[in-house]
């Protein structure tokens, strides 16, 4: 697979599919991306399981953390990883120790590892690389269109306004 440019039916049919998240390098500081993550994707209705040493055992935006990939209780969906490229090959021998494995290992901007890509595509999990979950689902969604950022989306459709949270988004 190309990792340099994904399709977005690719990166949408993973948000469509995936329901439980798992963030390693989640962050309790609110003004960590790793925070603004984690705390949108709940919103959106997503499960997430933060993943913390540091911050085990208390909560990031009303969701327990977890020291590691194998504390969490129940199977996860995706694993993003909010750590730097290095971090990624022991983070990927936790995911695929996991039982079931995940059917994806997202990495946030600027977190690369094409080896590693190489060998959880052969274990048949998706991989995305180098994108944010946040801005992927906002701009697939229509959401950050409305502040006149280019989602490189066209539609005809404009959004119907209504009182209270927004949600036009991919999950029904």
């Amino acid at each position: 697979m190309n990792h340099d440019s994904y399709l977005d039916t690719y990166i949408r049919s993973i948000l469509d599919e995936v329901k439980s998240i798992a963030i390693v390098g989640a962050s309790p500081k609110n003004v960590r991306p790793s925070y603004f993550v984690t705390k949108y994707m709940i919103d959106k209705g997503y499960k997430v399981f933060p993943v913390n040493p540091g911050h085990a055992g208390k909560e990031i935006c009303g969701a327990m953390t977890y020291a590691s990939l194998a504390d969490i209780p129940e199977p996860v969906d995706m694993v993003d990883i909010f750590r730097a490229s290095p971090a990624v090959p022991g983070i990927v021998s936790e995911a695929l120790k996991l039982e079931p494995m995940p059917k994806v290992v997202w990495m946030q901007l600027g977190v690369r590892d094409d080896e590693i890509a190489g060998v959880l595509e052969t274990a048949g999990i998706k991989v995305v690389m180098n994108r944010c979950p946040k801005i992927e689902y906002g701009r697939l969604s229509g959401e950050i269109g409305w502040t006149g950022v280019n989602r490189r989306t066209i539609s005809s459709k404009k959004p119907k306004l209504a009182e209270g949270f927004q949600h036009f988004g991919l999950r029904k």
